[in-house]
């Protein structure tokens, strides 16, 4: 199990509500469980399943901004057991995430299965690469038929992750589920 988010999530605001509220005392043993934050077969097999996710960003002004990505199942693409990555096709032009990853790197991203009442959150430091500076990458973050134009290359270097508690996931179901 992954642990090392402890360092991204508990600050002492956060550790003064466990106290507070009674579980400081358990999630103190997980902070001083490793560093260890490499993906195994479980969050690959659930990152390779997903057809969404939402990733969190944060502005120069220091608020945050949480953007939707949708594609076929698998565009966000395990490249290997540290970095994830996607084709960022043309939207709306707006170029917020695009804006604020350029200037901090820090990135969340949060992926929900809603039929299993799963979700994965993610911590990275994001890159972008020009889609023309490297081909090798652009062809293995490529979606096969997909017509959107691809302006850039998004990279997520993981530094954390964890499972999140299932209890009030309410279950939904696409159409192509059901």
């Amino acid at each position: 199990m992954n642990l090392n988010f402890t360092r991204f999530t508990f600050t002492n605001s956060v550790k003064k509500f466990q106290e507070q509220y009674g579980s400081r005392q358990s999630y103190a043993r997980m902070e001083h469980s490793g560093d260890h934050y490499l993906l195994t077969n479980r969050e690959i097999a659930f990152i390779k399943s997903r057809d969404i996710f939402f990733m969190a960003t944060i502005g120069e002004n220091g608020w945050p901004y949480l953007q939707y990505r949708g594609g076929p199942n698998g565009f966000l693409r395990v490249i290997d057991d540290t970095t994830l990555g996607y084709a960022d096709f043309r939207g709306n032009m707006q170029y917020i995430s695009a804006g604020n990853i350029n200037t901090n790197q820090n990135t969340s991203l949060f992926l929900i299965d809603y039929p299993s009442q799963q979700r994965l959150k993610l911590w990275a430091k994001a890159e972008i690469i020009d889609r023309n500076r490297n081909l090798e990458l652009l062809e293995k973050l490529k979606v096969p038929g997909y017509k959107g134009k691809i302006e850039r290359l998004i990279i997520f270097r993981i530094q954390a992750y964890d499972w999140n508690c299932p209890q009030h996931i309410t279950p939904r179901y696409t159409e192509k589920e059901i």
